[in-house]
Parts: structure tokens; sequence; C-alpha cells
């Protein structure tokens, strides 16, 4: 098990709840992708997933889609990507996402050593089925990068008790069918599945999608371990006019949500 599991582990042993940021990489640029990670680490995040930019991005919305659209048409790259994280790496844990094309036709061991190197310790790869993702898992460990598996509302007992023994760094729950995106309210399901899938493994168990405010995020902290909350603060990255208007937005709104997670329910 590598960096992300030992620190959201620990937190969860200490009976605290876990925070994960979602930034698409290269947005909007990569220095500043660079200061976006230093500024929600100081807000009270404990990990970063990283979006890598990919042209069709299956599990992510319109805010997600337009972001990465950006990056790309900037010219930002994986290794671009990786580069951002270098200066922080010390920071807080970093996970990158992306989608099985990419790391594939990379090569999988290419790609984890690659990512490790640049400091990365944890892979999303949310269209790889268990069933296939053999490969990559083996490259991760070898190394050293925490692989975090999905599971779904429909996912069965029996397959969520498979996929929790074969992920680390935390169990992602994705709260509802669909793509990425901010509801109005927190769904039914996410609360569900959390409940369902925290009786079925000890690894601890994030919400993402449909976590969009700070009152949903505490919403959901009363039966998960943590969220991961991504469009919303890719949004506000979206709509900063400038580079220092989005590190300033996203921090705000990082602190608020740390803030709604920790008050006592």
């Amino acid at each position: 098990m590598g960096r992300l599991h030992e620190v959201l582990g620990a937190r969860k042993a200490a009976g605290e709840k876990s925070l994960v940021v979602y930034l698409t990489g290269g947005l909007p640029d990569v220095p500043t992708t660079t200061r976006l990670i230093e500024a929600v680490a100081a807000a009270g995040a404990d990990a970063v997933e990283l979006g890598i930019p990919f042209s069709d991005p299956i599990m992510d919305g319109p805010v997600i889609q337009a972001a990465s659209q950006r990056a790309l048409d900037a010219g930002v790259t994986p290794a671009g990507v990786l580069q951002a994280v270098m200066p922080v790496s010390d920071v807080l844990p970093v996970g990158f996402m992306t989608y099985a094309n990419l790391v594939h036709h990379a090569g999988w061991e290419r790609f984890a050593h690659e990512a490790a190197a640049a400091g990365l310790c944890a892979a999303i790869v949310p269209d790889l089925p268990l069933e296939e993702a053999t490969p990559w898992l083996d490259a991760a460990r070898t190394a050293g990068l925490d692989t975090v598996l999905l599971v779904a509302p429909t996912t069965p007992p029996e397959r969520i008790r498979r996929i929790a023994a074969e992920t680390s760094g935390f169990l992602y729950a994705v709260g509802v069918l669909g793509v990425t995106g901010v509801r109005e309210q927190l769904a039914r399901t996410a609360v569900e599945l959390a409940a369902r899938a925290c009786e079925l493994t000890e690894v601890p168990v994030l919400v993402g999608v449909g976590v969009g405010t700070p009152e949903q995020a505490a919403e959901v902290c009363r039966v998960a371990d943590g969220v991961v909350i991504g469009s919303a603060v890719v949004r506000r990255v979206l709509d900063a006019e400038t580079p220092d208007a989005a590190v300033e937005s996203v921090a705000g709104f990082v602190r608020a949500v740390r803030a709604a997670m920790d008050e006592p329910a």
C-alpha cells in the first residue's frame, strides 16, 4: 500500500473524514496547477486527484469535459501534467485520474514508472473494469502506486467485496448513475451506497460524483469516510478571470468544505 492509503487510512483510524479535491491538470496552465495543489493542501484537502486531460472523458460531465478540452486546446500533455506535480509532491498525496486508452497507449509499466518518478502516488482509471485491470494493477504495485477502484449504486454486494479487496488508497463510491457534475441535492443513492460499502470493507470509503457543496459533503460524511469533490472546484477555475483569482476562489471553497465536514454533527 502506498502513501495515499497511509494518509487516508490514518484519517479513518482517528475517526476523521478525508477530503480529496479533483483538479484538471494544466488548467488554466501548468504553473497554476502547481499553485492550486499547494492552495488546496493549505485549505484542508487531504489529497488531490489530478485529471490528465483526455479527448473522450466518458465519466465526466460538462464542466470537466470543458476543462479538459480547454487544457488540450492549450497544448497540455500528460508529461506537462506530471511536471506540475514535481515541485509539490511532498505537500500531500497526489494521484492521477485518466482513461485506460491513454495509459495503455503509453504502456502500463512505462506510465506507472513515469507517474511515480514525478511524485504521484496513486491512480484512478475509471473505465478499466476489474476483470481487465491486472496488467495495470501489477505495474502500479511495482511502481509503488495505489490504485483506487470504483463502485456504483448498481454494484452488487459480492462485487463490492471483490473490488474492495483490490483497491488501495480508498474505495471510490460513485454517488449517482451518470457523469460527474454538481446536483442541487445529494442523491439518496450516494448515502445508501456509502453505508453499504462501509459495511463490506475496512478500506476508507469516499463518495464522489454529485457532491458539490459544503452542506452535501457534510451530509454524506455522516455515513462515508470522506468525499471527492471535483466539478464545483473546476467550475471555479473555468470562471476565474486570472490565475490568481482561480487560486483564491478554489482555496476559499475548499476551506468551506473542510469546515463543514469537520463541524460536529
